[in-house]
């Protein structure tokens, strides 16, 4: 049975530039066949550059800024990788804060590759378990988590749901768990 997240919006935080388009573009399909819907969220309005790795893919128009959404006004957030995106948004205060928001709302969060660099910035991974891309394990235990080597891990420690994985190869594991964490929060 195919999980059902009807009614419920999932944020998709992304830079302007540096997506792996693939991270963005698979969960986003699931979220829609599954019933929900889909939120580009950025730090400027316009449009996001999508990569496949380091070759320019297309263009995606956001949806919404940080500065005009709240955590709140979403069913769970979801951080594609790709080296640059988590890069540049850990270096902004307006994004690193609303990546927070969710785990201080208790929303869960699903962070693939690179991502959980921007989870690093916000704090939220002391005493939990996660995975990423195995360059990010050095900055994951410096900041009191736990990395470990797998497809994907759930982590329910924390008053929000923490769903990791560590590259393309591991989509279809990574929006499963994904999904099934969003189906356990409400609609907003």
């Amino acid at each position: 049975m195919a999980t059902d997240i009807s009614g419920r919006t999932i944020a998709f935080l992304a830079a302007p530039e540096g997506t792996e388009q693939i991270e963005l573009t698979d969960p986003w399909d699931k979220v829609r066949a599954a019933g929900g819907r889909p939120r580009l969220i950025s730090t400027a309005a316009g449009t996001i550059q999508g990569f496949n790795h380091l070759d320019r893919a297309d263009t995606f128009t956001v949806d919404a800024t940080v500065d005009q959404v709240a955590a709140t006004d979403f069913a769970g957030l979801l951080l594609p990788g790709g080296v640059a995106n988590p890069d540049f948004l850990r270096t902004r205060p307006a994004a690193v804060a609303f990546v927070r928001a969710f785990f201080e709302a208790g929303l869960p969060v699903a962070a693939i590759c690179h991502a959980p660099w921007t989870i690093v910035e916000a704090d939220q991974v002391r005493g939990r378990t996660l995975t990423s891309y195995p360059s990010l394990r050095t900055d994951i235990t410096n900041a009191g988590g736990a990395w470990v080597d797998e497809k994907v891990v759930v982590d329910t420690s924390g008053p929000a749901t923490l769903v990791t994985s560590r590259t393309p190869d591991d989509l279809p594991a990574f929006t499963e768990a994904a999904l099934a964490a969003f189906a356990g929060t409400p609609a907003p």
